[in-house]
């Protein structure tokens, strides 16, 4: 691998890669780096793949950025192999792995400051070698991460977590714990702080109908959620709740809420979705390094007709950003602090 080499800057330095190259990301790597400002933004290292990116240049109508004090292209062996369009092939499985890879080492290395990456197709990384249930705990597994984590989904200015993932529904019930409750919202309120918001106003979901209507309808919001957010506060992680599920959103639509924890997958992800699905980002909360993605997926369908929007891909581009320019300055006053310390 070589990269061409980094000037000092003060801009976060960005490992983008394409995601699954027989999806739409090419294409949307190829509109995010056409985007007005981008070169003012960041310093960019992209792991991507010259056959992809050909044709989302034929469909776009759009080129790769010339290398400069910005833009690189990792040289790497991922960038010469041929991948058939909308195919979840083992062969597309295994470059995404090896790409995130390669992504991930560079961010912990210090070459970058935050990893992005574009649409992935599970399938895929399935057969190419992912044995866990889902990227999240793949990347956990990668950076020998056994702390609490998990994915956070983000519409605009509202951030959703939660406490159960891919999971069947009829076992969530029985994980509910007020620690793994409160795990959750302060996981939540850190991600929040890493990304510059130091007081997130968070919102906690109830599990049953109607909050349970004191216990009628179940007794999770009584033994287990309350519980969880005074776990939580006592952490200095304060959040309010729990509150019906089929209303907290609407809190959260009034300004009222930053953030909301949520019990299980589809109780947040229906609702943000329907809020806006092609402009969600997914956080890969809790990891020791920054990564964001569109939170869509990869659009076989649609690959070739140059029309995919790249709304995520920017506001996931705009998070990894932030949020590493944050993970430098906590860095910076982690060796101020231990130097005047010394």
């Amino acid at each position: 691998m070589s990269v061409v080499s980094n000037k000092h800057s003060p801009k976060p330095r960005i490992a983008l890669t394409i995601g699954d190259p027989a999806g739409i990301g090419p294409e949307l790597i190829l509109r995010l780096l056409a985007s007005p400002g981008i070169a003012e933004r960041a310093d960019i290292s992209l792991i991507g793949n010259q056959p992809a990116l050909q044709r989302a240049a034929q469909s776009t109508g759009l080129n790769l950025p010339a290398a400069s004090d910005w833009f690189r292209i990792v040289d790497w062996p991922g960038m010469s192999q041929e991948f058939t369009p909308s195919v979840a092939a083992e062969e597309n499985g295994r470059f995404i792995l090896e790409s995130l890879t390669l992504g991930t080492r560079m961010v912990e290395a210090g070459e970058a400051d935050a990893l992005c990456f574009a649409p992935l197709n599970k399938g895929a990384m399935r057969k190419g070698g992912m044995h866990e249930e889902d990227e999240m705990r793949w990347f956990a597994k990668l950076l020998k991460y056994d702390g609490l984590c998990g994915e956070l989904n983000i519409l605009d200015e509202l951030w959703t977590g939660r406490v159960t993932s891919h999971m069947p529904l009829k076992d969530v019930s029985s994980v509910l714990t007020p620690q793994s409750v409160s795990s959750a919202i302060c996981m939540l309120t850190e991600s929040f702080r890493a990304a510059g918001k130091p007081a997130p106003r968070i919102g906690v979901c109830g599990f049953n109908p109607h909050n349970g209507d004191s216990g009628n309808y179940g007794r999770e919001e009584i033994d287990v959620i309350e519980p969880g957010i005074a776990l939580a506060a006592r952490a200095g992680c304060p959040a309010e709740g729990p509150f019906p599920a089929d209303t907290i959103f609407l809190r959260a639509k009034a300004g009222a809420l930053d953030g909301i924890v949520t019990m299980y997958h589809d109780q947040g992800q229906i609702a943000t979705k329907l809020m806006g699905f092609e402009v969600g980002v997914t956080v890969e909360g809790g990891l020791p390094i920054p990564i964001t993605t569109p939170a869509h997926g990869t659009a076989y369908d649609i690959v070739g007709q140059g029309i995919a929007s790249v709304t995520a891909m920017q506001n996931a581009f705009e998070l990894a950003c932030r949020m590493g320019e944050n993970r430098v300055a906590a860095k910076s006053a982690a060796g101020a602090a231990e130097a005047a310390a010394a």
